[in-house]
Formats: C-alpha cells, sequence, structure tokens
C-alpha cells in the first residue's frame, strides 16, 4: 500500500503564520498602549487642577501661586484651584503631592527649597522622597532674602544692628516661615558668620510670622524681599542687608550682606511647580510650555519680578539638577550649622 508523501511545505506554512500571529500580538499591545498614553497626553488636562501650596496663605510661596493661577486657568481651559496644606516646614503639603495624587498633571506642588532640598538633612524622617516621588516641572524663582528689623529696635544699619546683638540687652530672636525654610537657614548662617546667639522662633508658614513682625511680636526676620517689599516701602520695616550676592533690583539702597560688612555671607532660596512621578511626559511637557508661555508675557514679567525675583522659568531637566545640587548643598549647611527641629 502507497502512502502519499506528506509536503514538507505545509508545517512550515503553519509555523510561519503562527510566528506572524504571535510578533503581531504584543506589536498591537504596543502601540494600542502608546495611542492610549497619547490619548491622555492630548486629553489633558481635562478635569479641575488643584495648585497645593504647602504653606499657609499670605506667604511668598502662596502669592506666587495666586499669580498664577489665573494665567493657569486661562491657557489650560479649566479651573485652577489653589490650595494651601502648611505643616511640618512644607513637608505636609509636599506629601500629600508626593504620595497621594494621582500622576495625571491635575494636582501641581508649588515646589520649595525647603521640603525639596533641606527637610531630608533637617528631619529624622521624612513622608516623601523629593527626588523619586516628585516629577520636576519648571523653576518659578530664585530669590535672595532681606534681613529686617521691627522699628522699635532703632537700628537703621547692619553695623548698628550687629553691636545690639552682641551687647545681648535687648535679647533677640528672628521669625521664619518654619524649621529648614530659606529663613531659618539665613537665621542659623548669620549666627554662625556674625559671632552672635539669636534665638529662633519658626511660624507655620512666612505669612504669620511677617505679621507677628509687623505688629512687634518679633523684632527680627530673614524674609523674601517681594513680600516684605511693601511694608519696608510703608516704613513698617527696616532693612538692613540682602541675602544674595548682588543687590536687589527692588531695595537698589539695601547692602549686601558682604557689603555691610560680612564678607561671604550668601544664601537663596527658589520655588518651583512639580507633580508626582509618574506623570506622563507629554503632560509634564506641556506643563512646562505654558509656564513658559506665561513667563513670555512682557506685563506678567513685569508683575512677576515686582516680587523680588527674576524669572527663571526653563526646562525641567535643570530644574531636577537643581534640586539635587542645592539638597547637597543645603544639607551640608544644615549639618555644618548644627540645625535641628526645635
Amino acid at each position: 500500500m502507497h502512502h502519499r508523501p506528506i509536503s514538507s511545505s505545509t508545517p512550515r506554512t503553519s509555523r510561519r503564520t503562527v510566528l506572524h500571529a504571535a510578533l503581531a500580538v504584543p506589536l498591537a499591545l504596543g502601540l494600542a498602549g502608546q495611542a492610549a498614553a497619547q490619548s491622555a497626553a492630548t486629553a489633558f488636562p481635562s478635569k479641575t487642577i488643584r495648585f497645593v501650596v504647602p504653606y499657609p496663605p499670605g506667604g511668598p510661596t502662596d502669592l506666587m501661586a495666586r499669580m498664577l493661577q489665573p494665567e493657569l486657568q486661562s491657557r489650560l481651559g479649566v479651573p485652577v484651584v489653589v490650595d494651601n496644606k502648611g505643616g511640618a516646614g512644607g513637608n505636609t503639603g509636599s506629601a500629600e503631592v508626593a504620595k497621594q495624587a494621582p500622576a495625571d498633571g491635575h494636582t501641581l506642588l508649588l515646589a520649595a527649597s525647603g521640603p525639596m532640598a533641606v527637610n531630608p538633612s533637617l528631619y529624622a524622617s521624612m513622608p516623601f522622597n523629593p527626588l523619586t516621588d516628585l516629577a520636576p516641572v519648571i523653576q518659578l524663582s530664585a530669590f535672595p532674602l532681606v534681613l529686617e528689623v521691627h522699628p522699635s529696635l532703632g537700628v537703621k544699619t547692619l553695623a548698628e544692628f550687629l553691636a545690639l546683638a552682641k551687647a545681648g540687652k535687648p535679647v533677640l530672636s528672628f521669625a521664619s516661615a518654619g524649621n529648614g525654610t530659606p529663613q531659618h537657614l539665613a537665621g542659623e548662617l548669620f549666627n554662625t558668620m556674625a559671632g552672635v546667639k539669636m534665638g529662633h522662633i519658626p511660624y507655620r508658614g512666612a505669612g504669620p510670622a511677617l505679621n507677628d513682625l509687623i505688629g512687634g511680636q518679633v523684632n527680627v526676620m530673614f524674609d523674601i524681599v517681594g513680600s516684605s517689599l511693601p511694608h519696608i516701602q510703608a516704613g513698617k520695616l527696616i532693612p538692613l542687608a540682602v541675602t544674595s550676592s548682588e543687590r536687589a533690583k527692588v531695595l537698589p539702597n539695601v547692602p549686601t550682606m558682604a557689603e555691610a560688612g560680612i564678607a561671604g555671607y550668601q544664601i537663596t532660596g527658589w520655588h518651583g511647580i512639580a507633580v508626582r512621578a509618574g506623570t506622563p511626559q507629554a503632560t509634564i511637557d506641556k506643563l512646562n510650555a505654558t509656564v513658559n508661555a506665561i513667563f513670555k508675557d512682557p506685563a506678567f514679567r513685569t508683575k512677576w519680578e515686582a516680587i523680588g525675583t527674576p524669572v527663571v522659568a526653563g526646562n525641567a531637566a535643570d530644574f531636577g539638577a537643581l534640586i539635587k545640587a542645592d539638597a547637597q548643598r543645603l544639607g551640608k549647611l544644615v549639618r555644618d550649622a548644627g540645625v535641628t527641629v526645635d
């Protein structure tokens, strides 16, 4: 009995078909995933954006968010709501965005140098990791501080203030926006470099601290130039020196610390916008482009610079590099000055 030989082409054809089908499945899934990601990014924003400020209302961080809020709302086409979540030197609000917010770009953090770069060296434990739990979007500011006093102290120059501080009468204490904030570090650095021993009074934000300084409940503060400027201009506060290497444009008659007699003294802070890690890159890019467009408006730039900081802007990578660099630089200052959470 003769059997017809089985064609050798049949199994090869079947294997080829199966192989092509097997390869087509992950390819289709990959393309579908890319399409879904692109669709999600294209849809952004699709609902109200919450802009979290990790400090109470009234301070410089809050001021920046409220200046940006109507601009973001207009350009993105959805409501933008500022939400103040103060506490723990900025950690409370920052951790909420880093750990609880959806990674979709609809929750923004007004990221400040305190919780982003200082607090990891200041607190024994942190509720979030700024370098891994948050994604940088854009830098907003790079600001000097101003050493200012209540008029009741009766001093108008840094030399007069130093003489008073070294005499120990009255006992001087400086207010700050909280432990580890630029205001706090500026005071600790001043103590070290000037050879004085001012006490530290931490508040839950710069706004409450500034209010008590104006009211005379405290008599010394290092504060962001922009938020104190109206009170300086009104004569309610006396500026003695700025903490940057150059004079502030809005306070041209106020010397730098180096000019006033403390050589080598320099400390500045910064703000930016961050979102939860894992947010689609296309969404981050859209947010970055939107803020850059806001800063290109000459009228807005003028208003922004009037609060005491130049326009910074730029790309997300540069802001991320700043966060990493200052985590090392300011962390070293914390350790060298022996700063602790009071």
